[in-house]
């Protein structure tokens, strides 16, 4: 039988890995939403609840994950759940605090060590990363203690200091000053939402990351999310949107029954498009929520809307058909064939379509083509942009007037209008915006490290993602006139290092190479809270990245992307090689001559 502890000086180390459970070769998806799983110290089943401090018994591992799960819940007992598993003499350590100053500290365990005293207490050690800080409004902002390693006690509940009583449980001993959350508790306490702003322009709707706890009853999940917006969006976030006008306030509660939910705020203004605009931000911001909303402006009344039919009368993304896969064969795009997945045309003229390196090709709102590529330059190692945009097939490109020594994939932001398209790309470590000419632009991001190695834009073109001195940011876009402007960076705190290239899995995911011990694919959440494995044996680093965006309104393919490292193309789900024989309209290679390997791949949607 293993013991808990040992004696003195020595101890048990528990190393609590990212991937823990995870097999090395996994090509599986592990979604972040969804109820508790079963562990032990909790009932059978799924629980919104975490577990009491007498449900480990005396078992300390189990105890201390308990008490790095008792913060889990709705806000205002917070500090009596986590006060229920500190000894009685130590309670007066951790000062209460209520309402909006309520905040966890959420940590990703990185490892933990026990030691038996003399006294037949234990001293944990526990090294952490931090995550970010859970606010009372469902906002994970960025982390404030800089703290890597906690240290508290445990001794026995029971009265004759646990000589022959393991039911009583032990206490927390000298706790930590702050409330801890594991990356795990809130992975299993918490639902993650997606509530919308419109964005600076007011052309479209941007999500924007919260977390509810699942404890939260379901009749006052409206009330919630209406609050969320009233408060307004994300610091990282605001610089690309616009919150409801100042001093909305909600008037009593949201109130619903019967599939009918009423919201009364007390807002300026009675721009009747604005209105309407906010119906549609309900609507999507409550996520499945079924039945319908009637909206009053200090008491006035709406037509009531049906919240499915406005979800399906307002799309938040004009893309609804399946994606096309690209990649790039002897220096010329090509169409990917994979059994009954749509298959494409590429969109260029045969007299353009060559000396290309990687490429992004879009669909714009009015079915125009807008096609970016990396092509050679006039010596080895030297690279150009080429832009060429109109309807298919797109015959005549505009060049950078400059040669680069490295270039990223770029990138279109895209929109939902008929705006000329504007994009990113990285060259020689520096972030550059482009028009359809071709004009490369500076842009700056004010970070102390300025080596931008790759960039990646979301579905609704206001959001980006960066890799810089291989560190992975999120940084809100703005459309300044006819340029773009770059909001502060948000660093996501990941237990990948050295991260090399990105790409947007979902609209409030990432999908992320980096190493992990050794090169691996990683799906992390837009705030950096919740990581899962995706490929763990790369086994080179990863040089390119591309993902489908999924989002509420275009579900599948889920999880598709694809990526390049050591000259080899692969694919996932189901995870296999990108062989030549995919790569279609290419001539046959003669017998005995070595086909290339298909590289860059991407998707067109």
């Amino acid at each position: 039988m293993r013991r808990p502890t040992l004696l003195g000086a020595f101890g048990v180390v528990l190393l609590l890995g990212a991937g823990c459970g995870i097999p090395a070769a996994s090509d599986v998806r592990v979604d972040g939403k969804g109820g508790a799983a079963t562990e032990a110290g909790m009932v059978d089943g799924p629980s919104s609840e975490p577990p009491t401090r007498t449900a480990s018994g005396s078992v300390n591992e189990v105890f201390v994950r308990n008490f790095l799960s008792a913060a889990a819940g709705e806000p205002d007992r917070a500090y009596e759940r986590v006060k229920a598993f500190i000894a009685p003499e130590d309670k007066p350590s951790l000062q209460d605090k209520k309402g909006s100053e309520v905040a966890l500290n959420v940590v990703r365990l990185r490892e933990a060590v026990y030691t038996l005293n003399s006294d037949s207490t234990t001293t944990v050690k526990i090294t952490v990363q931090q995550i970010g800080v859970l606010r009372a409004n469902g906002i994970l902002a960025p982390p404030v203690a800089t703290e890597t390693q906690y240290e508290f006690g445990l001794r026995s509940a029971a009265f004759n200091n646990g000589a022959n009583d393991e039911r009583a449980g032990l206490y927390v001993l000298n706790p930590p000053n702050v409330l801890l959350l594991s990356d795990d508790a809130f992975k299993q306490y918490y639902q993650d939402e997606s509530i919308y702003f419109w964005s600076s322009d007011r052309t479209r709707l941007v999500p924007d990351q919260r977390y509810r706890p699942l404890a939260l009853p379901k009749e006052r999940q409206v009330n919630e999310v209406v609050k969320w917006l009233v408060g307004g969006p994300s610091d990282w976030l605001r610089p690309g949107v616009v919150g409801l006008p100042d001093r909305t306030e909600l008037i009593n509660n949201a109130t619903g029954a019967n599939g009918r939910w009423e919201v009364n705020l007390d807002m300026s203004g009675d721009d009747q498009n604005g209105i309407d605009q906010l119906i549609t931000q309900l609507a999507w911001s409550l996520g499945d929520v079924q039945g319908e909303l009637e909206l009053k402006i200090r008491n006035n009344s709406q037509p009531v809307q049906d919240l499915d039919e406005r979800r399906n009368s307002q799309p938040l993304y004009p893309n609804t058909a399946s994606p096309q896969r690209f990649g790039v064969y002897e220096g010329a795009i090509h169409p990917l064939d994979f059994g009954n997945e749509l298959s494409g045309v590429v969109p260029l003229a045969p007299e353009v379509n060559r000396n290309i390196v990687s490429a992004d090709l879009a669909l714009a709102k009015d079915r125009r083509v807008l096609a970016a590529m990396v092509v050679t330059g006039s010596s080895k190692n030297r690279y150009r942009l080429a832009v060429g945009t109109g309807t298919e097939p797109v015959s005549v490109l505009s060049r950078s007037g400059t040669e680069h020594s490295s270039m990223s994939r770029p990138v279109w932001l895209r929109t939902v209008d008929s705006r000329p398209g504007r994009g990113l790309v990285v060259a020689d470590g520096q972030l550059y915006r482009f028009d359809e000419a071709a004009r490369m632009y500076p842009v700056p991001l004010n970070l102390a490290s300025a080596d931008v190695t790759a960039v990646a834009a979301a579905l609704d073109g206001q959001r980006v993602a960066l890799i810089v001195g291989g560190r992975l940011y999120v940084a809100a876009v703005n459309p300044d006139g006819g340029g773009v402007s770059i909001g502060p960076p948000r660093q996501l705190a990941t237990s990948l290092t050295g991260l090399t290239a990105v790409d947007w899995g979902r609209e409030d995911r990432l999908v992320v190479a980096g190493s992990a011990g050794q090169q691996a694919i990683y799906e992390i959440s837009v705030e950096g809270a919740l990581e899962t494995p995706l490929r763990t044996d790369v086994g080179a680093k990863v040089n390119h990245l591309t993902a489908f965006p999924t989002n509420r309104s275009v579900r599948v393919p889920s999880g598709a992307y694809m990526y390049e490292a050591n000259g080899v193309a692969y694919r996932s789900s189901p995870f296999e090689r990108i062989e030549p024989d995919r790569v279609r309209d290419i001539a046959p290679v003669p017998a005995g001559v070595r086909p290339s390997n298909p590289s860059a791949p991407f998707f067109l949607y």
